[in-house]
């Protein structure tokens, strides 16, 4: 018996169809992956073919024997696609990286054959689904990096059964659901950022478990319940901690002070309440301490002064007061003080800046008095100064004006008097200056030639006096000169001209006299005109035609004569005009803009006629008086008269039916529809209303921006487009950046809400972003503050290029900043840029802080 089945067996297996699996190559598996990926624009993977040895590929390194690939990086190289789930036979393979690409797709759950892998990098890309269950056989997983993809459902379990895990990094993704306790487990883990995600719930005491926890990232979106858990002071390897917006209420637990490691501590933009914790002062590595935008109520305790290693501390927006502690000025390595709209009383510590260290100083829109001190710019290392909204007073420190490394000085709204200090309108990097609604006289300082970069300057409201001078020209880069409120006289020097970006122009209400410069209308960027208020005369100049793109123009309460030029009729672009009273003569303008202005516009002028203003009378519809010529009238000559006047009734019958048509076609040219994307809560009239002068936040070649705030309080950003001329067909990029932004759907391009149009003009109406773009925090006056290890991290994680921060759509200063670009924490020196999926700090709206 037993021999038949024997037999039978045997016969089987050699009758049997073979089944035998094909074994896949490591050559083969390669090119599988090339063939998965749809796009390789610079042609980076055309190396990889049978002519070329397989480890010379670009991102391939193979180990000592040269058969065996150990890593695949393909890093930042712009390729598009899905990972081929044949990754599974690179069975030695040890570091995967594809970061900063556009992969797609879900991560292939034959990726846990590879049992060798140390790095897992998938950063940067758009990988969506869930996290494979099966990836838990990589027990050797050191590195799991999935920050800013599309990945959902619940934070993943599965890693939790990877041992050896030191980094993980699951931010920016939309992760829902609570933070599983189990994720307190790992004996090694050092990094830990789930920021940026939709998380809820409390934050799990088990969490202190992770005694070699370097660095935690759990704010941004996620919004829990309840505060920190006093466990938090269990990390005793603790270094960075940022659990900034993300709904924390309550107040910090003292617990926290056991972290003496901690030298970053981020809970800004939360709802934490109470007096400051005093066992923060037990924080002696501590050097970056941001609790802005919160409730804490209270005094700044005392012991912050053994805060020896302080270099960053904001708590602005919050609901502190009491004087502002002398031991803040002793603080030897302070370099960013950010304190704006509390409620601190008293004197600023006169110290303040001696250690010669210090960048930032925000002390605006609190209730301090007393004076200046005298050596903030100690050691030539301050760059923005704001103390608007206080009541100073008091001169200004003359030793600013020899602040070489000052770029923003913001000191309006105080009660400072004295005179501007020699050499402030100088310094080399000064880019704004404020100094309004003060009480400052003397003359406008003598400008020398390196004041290049400031953009604008307000010495609005104070009772500074005397001429400008001719050097005025120098200031190339201003494009707000506000010099309203003032006692400036004598004549407006014709250097003005020079200033080829001023955008708007106040120099109302001071006693300027002599003709209107007409080289003001060298300045095609002008889109704001007020002399209104001043001792002007003469005519107006016919030059001022030529400004294409002004909107406001006021010359009110002067003594000009003369006609009002009838080309200012054909500026399409002028909304608001006042010619009222002064000694202007002749017939108002009818046609163009100006068949809409109101008769308020032209009022104290008696010479002057037209619609509103009454009939003209002989001789004045061209400003002169003819001679009359008396005697009585023919017979032939009165036919004549009657005659006359029967054609001109006809005429004027006639012109008046095609003005009543064409005001009917204008008007329907002129109405504005509004065109939405996803359901808005605004109208047209809404975003119309918008387009104001004050709140213009950007301007360029493809048009201005304009701040705005909707019904339901949401902010918008406007960009008008420049105004089309009558049959063009050009559209300035219009349509291009309809249809581009159409295409994209991508977390950092910011929304393009809808859009506004008519015959003439286009409005794109974009979600707002408070603070700025990318190219402003690496490079403008907000980069400051970053420190080159910060912008190395930006730099080898960007998704495609520094471009995409910037409007490369229909202008380079146009508006499309990317969401990421928000920087979370205003003047903050640490990286915060890769910490969630869009870091939209609330930025400072009124007023404007250091980083605005």
């Amino acid at each position: 018996m037993r021999l038949l089945l024997l037999l039978l067996l045997l016969h089987l297996q050699i009758y049997a169809p073979t089944t035998t699996a094909r074994t896949v190559s490591e050559y083969e598996a390669l090119l599988s992956i090339k063939s998965s990926i749809t796009d390789d624009p610079q042609s980076f993977l055309s190396a990889w073919n049978s002519t070329t040895s397989l480890c010379s590929w670009t991102g391939i390194t193979c180990d000592h024997t040269g058969r065996r690939v150990t890593s695949l990086d393909l890093s930042g190289l712009n390729l598009s696609g899905t990972l081929s789930p044949d990754i599974a036979h690179l069975r030695y393979l040890q570091n995967l990286s594809l970061a900063a690409n556009q992969f797609s797709g879900p991560i292939p759950a034959s990726l846990s054959a590879v049992t060798s892998l140390r790095s897992l990098n998938l950063s940067n890309n758009i990988f969506n689904s869930s996290f494979p269950t099966q990836l838990s056989s990589l027990k050797n997983l050191e590195v799991l990096d999935l920050y800013n993809n599309n990945m959902t459902g619940g934070l993943p379990l599965t890693v939790v059964e990877m041992p050896n895990l030191k980094h993980l990094h699951l931010g920016g993704n939309y992760y829902s659901g609570k933070i599983p306790p189990d994720y307190g487990k790992w004996e090694f883990l050092e990094y830990l950022a789930i920021s940026g995600n939709e998380l809820e719930g409390s934050i799990p005491v088990e969490l202190g478990n992770l005694t070699k926890l370097r660095e935690l990232y759990i704010g941004y979106f996620n919004t829990y319940e309840g505060g920190l858990p006093p466990e938090i002071g269990n990390l005793s390897s603790l270094v960075r901690f940022d659990a900034a917006n993300c709904g924390l209420s309550g107040q910090i637990p003292p617990e926290i002070g056991k972290l003496q490691k901690l030298d970053t501590l981020f809970l800004q933009v939360n709802v934490l309440s109470g007096s400051l914790t005093r066992e923060l002062g037990s924080l002696k590595s501590l050097k970056s301490m941001d609790l802005s935008n919160n409730m804490f109520t209270g005094e700044i305790p005392t012991s912050f002064a053994e805060l020896k290693n302080l270099t960053l501390l904001n708590l602005f927006r919050n609901k502190l007061y009491g004087a502002i502690p002398e031991f803040i000025a002793e603080l030897p390595d302070l370099e960013v003080l950010q304190l704006w709209e509390n409620n601190f009383t008293s004197t600023i510590p006169q110290t303040l800046g001696q250690n010669g260290k210090l960048e930032i100083l925000d002390l605006s829109s609190n209730k301090l008095t007393g004076t200046l001190p005298p050596n903030m710019c100690l050691g030539n290392n301050l760059q923005t100064l704001i103390t608007l909204s206080n009541f100073l007073f008091g001169p200004i420190p003359e030793s600013l004006g020899q602040c070489q490394s000052l770029s923003r000085i913001r000191m309006g709204e105080n009660f400072l008097n004295g005179s501007i200090p020699k050499g402030l309108f100088d310094l080399p990097n000064l880019s704004q200056v404020e100094l309004q609604d003060n009480l400052l006289a003397g003359e406008f300082p003598v400008i020398g030639t390196l004041a290049v970069n400031l953009g604008q300057l307000s010495l609005s409201n104070n009772r500074l006096t005397g001429s400008l001078p001719p050097s005025i020209g120098n200031f190339s880069g201003v494009q707000k000169l506000l010099l309203d409120g003032n006692k400036f006289s004598g004549s407006i020097p014709p250097e003005i001209g020079r200033l080829q970006q001023l955008t708007k122009m106040d120099f109302s209400h001071n006693k300027f006299s002599g003709p209107i410069a007409p080289e003001i209308s060298q300045c095609k960027l002008l889109t704001f005109v007020d002399l209104s208020r001043n001792e002007l005369s003469g005519e107006i100049p016919t030059e001022i035609t030529g400004m294409r793109i002004l909107n406001y123009l006021n010359l009110s309460k002067n003594h000009l004569v003369g006609s009002i030029p009838a080309p200012i009729a054909t500026m399409q672009s002028l909304t608001s005009v006042d010619f009222s009273y002064n000694n202007l003569t002749g017939l108002v303008p009818g046609t163009g803009q100006f068949s809409y202005f109101n008769y308020t516009s032209f009022v104290g002028n008696p010479s002057l006629c037209g619609p509103y203003l009454g009939p003209c009378k002989d001789g004045d519809v061209n400003g002169t008086h003819q001679p009359r010529v008396k005697g009585p009238l023919s017979s032939s000559l009165k036919l004549l008269l009657v005659i006359g006047l029967l054609v001109c009734s006809i005429a004027f019958a006639v012109a008046a039916i095609i003005k009543a048509r064409s005001l009917k076609k204008a008007s329907e040219a002129r109405a504005w529809k509004l065109t939405a994307f996803q359901r808005l809560d605004f109208t047209a009239d809404d975003v119309l209303d918008c387009l104001k002068e004050d709140n213009i936040i950007g301007k360029g070649g493809a048009g201005i921006v304009f701040k705005g705030a909707m019904p339901n309080g949401d902010h918008v950003a406007v960009k008008r487009l420049p105004v089309m001329s009558r049959g063009s067909s050009h559209d300035h990029g219009f349509n291009a950046e309809i249809q581009t932004l159409g295409r994209i759907r991508h977390r950092h391009i910011v929304r393009l809400l809808g859009f506004c149009s008519n015959h003439d003009t286009n409005l794109l109406v974009y979600e707002y972003m408070p603070n700025g773009s990318l190219g402003e925090v690496l490079h403008g006056k907000k980069g400051g503050h970053l420190h080159w290890d910060t912008r190395y991290k930006i730099a080898v994680e960007q998704d495609s290029g520094t471009s995409e921060c910037m409007s490369a759509i229909a202008g380079s200063y146009g508006y499309i900043a990317r969401r990421w670009c928000g920087y979370s924490s205003m003047g903050s020196k640490n990286d915060r840029l890769d910490q969630g999926r869009s870091f939209k700090s609330p930025g400072p709206e009124t007023p404007i802080s250091s980083t605005s």
